[in-house]
């Protein structure tokens, strides 16, 4: 049975979508099959893998509201070992519909659809909205671990610890099992005095949870989105391919 990790964070750019579009083709690229999920309703984690949202006749939220299976959802993008259960704007109506009196398993909606269709794939990757709403309730019920990207800014550092109470509280009431895989250190910049101070501050209380590779700005990981590749089929070469292709293989060892 495939194991389940949602990116997570509450703050907005961040580096989420990016990093959940990049890990999932690095870890696909090398050979474990991969289902990415966009639990997002701007849609940009699918919009990152190709899939015109236009188009989309299923989206994650028809899986939500069970109008459709996870399997029927599911998309083959281009890329090596990966597909995705695609999200549009409509989504966004799931804040309201799963909160309706009549829906008893409103937190382990996004669970119970993953679990008939687990066995199909080595890892499944989920991509949340920048909340903690009902969506992101239901992607940290539905995983077996967290992986939370974020910037070396005193705002990001302010809201871990608001994103570790959440984390705790539903795993003591939905999910016994979830656990903190790692946090990713996005878009950093050794040369400022705050990143190395903020960088002190997380290997102080987080040392064993950091990833060891961080994810520098890089100009090709801001290009890769717009022509709707995984930055390493759009530049395998860059700097931001063999962060994310290194940020993979420490989570290959970590599961």
């Amino acid at each position: 049975m495939g194991k389940t990790i949602v990116f997570a964070n509450q703050k907005g750019g961040v580096g989420k979508t990016t990093s959940a579009v990049n890990v999932a083709a690095a870890i696909g690229f090398k050979g474990k099959r991969v289902l990415l999920v966009d639990l997002d309703p701007q849609g940009n984690t699918s919009s990152g893998v190709g899939i015109n949202k236009k188009n989309m006749k299923l989206s994650t939220y028809d899986v939500l509201i069970g109008r459709c299976s996870a399997e029927s959802c599911i998309v083959e993008t281009e890329y090596k070992n990966l597909s995705i259960m695609p999200s549009n704007i409509s989504l966004a109506g799931a804040e309201f519909d799963l909160t309706k009196p009549e829906i008893e398993d409103r937190y382990h909606r996004l669970k119970n659809a993953l679990t008939l269709i687990k066995d199909n794939y080595d890892y499944i990757f989920i991509d949340c909205p920048p909340s903690l709403g009902i969506l992101t309730i239901n992607a940290l019920t539905a995983s077996d671990g967290v992986i939370v990207p974020m910037q070396c800014e005193f705002y990001s550092l302010e809201g871990l610890s608001q994103l570790m109470l959440s984390i705790k509280t539903c795993k003591r009431l939905y999910n016994p099992k979830l656990e903190l895989l790692g946090i990713l250190i996005t878009m950093y910049n050794g040369r400022l005095n705050l990143s190395m101070q903020v960088m002190d501050e997380l290997k102080k209380y987080y040392a064993g949870k950091l990833f060891k590779s961080t994810i520098l700005r890089n100009v090709r990981l801001s290009e890769a989105p717009s022509y709707g590749m995984p930055i390493i089929y759009y530049d395998k070469h860059c700097k931001g391919a063999e962060a994310y292709l290194a940020v993979a293989d420490e989570i290959l060892e970590r599961i």
